[in-house]
């Protein structure tokens, strides 16, 4: 096999793979169950092989890829539908923590040691067991934990203090380019962006390495660092 045709057949699974892998749907590695794990893991393996067996044709390397996508659709879709099924792959949580305390029976039962267990609390900023009211290992490993109502930070419901809704910050500008889509989703246009740039000094969008438009007005402008000089934002 050339080497044209070695790149040739790399890219054609590397697109056939993303395509593939987007179709399965969007779930971070993390938060893959078993079933998802294990046919992602031999997707990728049967993408291997091919690629460096030219002997293998690409119809007999594709039809198991294809095949693998369609049961992992079909059983996300069982899952879905089925409580039992869901149950029987994907497994159920399991409370570690209750009330401060740590339930033995649950930890053995999960094979979860203490040094995780303080290294997931660690994480989410919990020092003291003492502290937590629920933890609960999921189904993807992950552990969530709620504190004490004492130990929780206080938010302004609390308080009874009332604040104004917040959306996601515009990004107008990013790496220099202008985003024009979101410049007119906020009733915006170029002219009002590169007078907002003038007033800061800088002449050209390809000088901004960041603007963004909070939900209240407030614009905010982070220039690009190209002579190493220090970095400054100018907040309206």
């Amino acid at each position: 096999m050339t080497a044209a045709a070695a790149v040739a057949r790399t890219l054609t699974f590397y697109a056939v793979l993303l395509l593939l892998l987007r179709i399965m749907g969007k779930r971070e590695i993390g938060a893959l169950s078993p079933f998802d794990l294990v046919v992602t893991i031999m997707i990728a393996e049967l993408a291997a092989l091919p690629m460096e067996n030219p002997e293998i044709s690409m119809v007999e390397a594709l039809v198991p890829i294809f095949t693998l996508t369609v049961a992992e659709i079909a059983v996300s879709y069982i899952t879905l539908k089925s409580e039992t099924m869901r149950v029987l792959l994907t497994g159920t949580p399991s409370i570690i923590i209750r009330g401060g305390e740590i339930i033995e029976s649950e930890m053995r039962r999960t094979r979860y040691n203490l040094g995780d267990l303080m290294l997931q609390l660690r994480l989410k900023g919990i020092s003291n067991i003492a502290d937590v009211e629920v933890a609960i290992l999921e189904t993807n490993g992950e552990l969530s934990v709620i504190p004490k109502s004492q130990r929780r930070p206080v938010v302004p419901a609390d308080i009874g203090l009332e604040t104004e809704p917040e959306g996601l910050p515009l990004v107008l500008i990013a790496d220099g380019v202008v985003n024009k889509t979101n410049l007119r989703y906020a009733g915006l246009d170029y002219g009002w962006l590169t007078a907002q740039l003038r007033e800061r000094n800088i002449d050209s969008v390809e000088d901004v390495l960041l603007a963004s438009l909070d939900t209240v007005g407030h614009l905010f402008v982070q220039r690009k660092n190209r002579s190493r000089r220090k970095r400054h934002a100018d907040i309206l």
